[in-house]
């Protein structure tokens, strides 16, 4: 979430699940077509020109070799901090259980589950499959393409990369726990229409 609000403070409209999930099944069913092999990345990304983080980092390769002129930053961290973060927040286990039910599944099956094997509680394998993903990354994007960044090295790194002045202030820090468990559990509780405000 920090690099979608630097990103998006720099000029460019970020795609991100909070931006995915309140265009509801339509919208979704986009997603389920990456799954199957026939993608349409101009729908998707309509009125975009950056993504991060679900669910697109899932179809990195395949949406560098579409978009063959866009840079790719890889994010890195702590692969333990990584963990808990998503035990507490995405692959928490309600929301686990929650999803393959519900009208997401198929396209969050797709897109998430499918990447990790499945397994979104297993400690060992889901630390295995960061550390894969981090090395598939630099394996597979040029290196002229890809700056590996890490939010604490700042503006400067980004800004040079993007060939853009660094802005004046701090890089953003968005802590968003707090605010990803509290949309999760209105999604439990009242499902996603309702919790989203999407046109059915």
């Amino acid at each position: 979430m920090s690099l979608k609000v630097a990103l998006e403070q720099l000029g460019y409209p970020c795609y991100h699940m909070i931006e995915c999930f309140p265009r509801g099944p339509e919208h979704w069913k986009h997603w389920e077509q990456v799954g199957s092999g026939s993608p349409d990345w101009d729908a998707i990304f309509e009125g975009f020109t950056a993504t991060v983080d679900f669910p697109a980092c899932t179809s990195y390769a395949a949406l560098a070799e579409y978009y063959p002129d866009a840079k790719v930053v890889l994010t890195v961290r702590d692969p333990e901090k990584w963990f808990t973060s998503v035990q507490d927040t995405i692959f928490g286990e309600e929301w686990i259980r929650f999803l393959p039910g519900s009208e997401a599944g198929a396209f969050t099956t797709t897109t998430i589950n499918n990447y990790f094997d499945g397994r979104m509680h297993d400690h060992d394998h889901l630390v295995r499959r960061f550390n894969e993903h981090v090395a598939e990354v630099r394996a597979t994007i040029p290196p002229e393409r890809l700056l590996v960044f890490e939010v604490a090295d700042g503006w400067e790194p980004l800004c040079e990369f993007l060939g853009l002045p660094a802005p004046e202030g701090d890089f953003p820090h968005i802590n968003d726990t707090e605010a990803v468990q509290g949309i999760i559990k209105t999604i439990m509780d009242k499902g996603f229409q309702a919790a989203l405000g999407y046109q059915g």
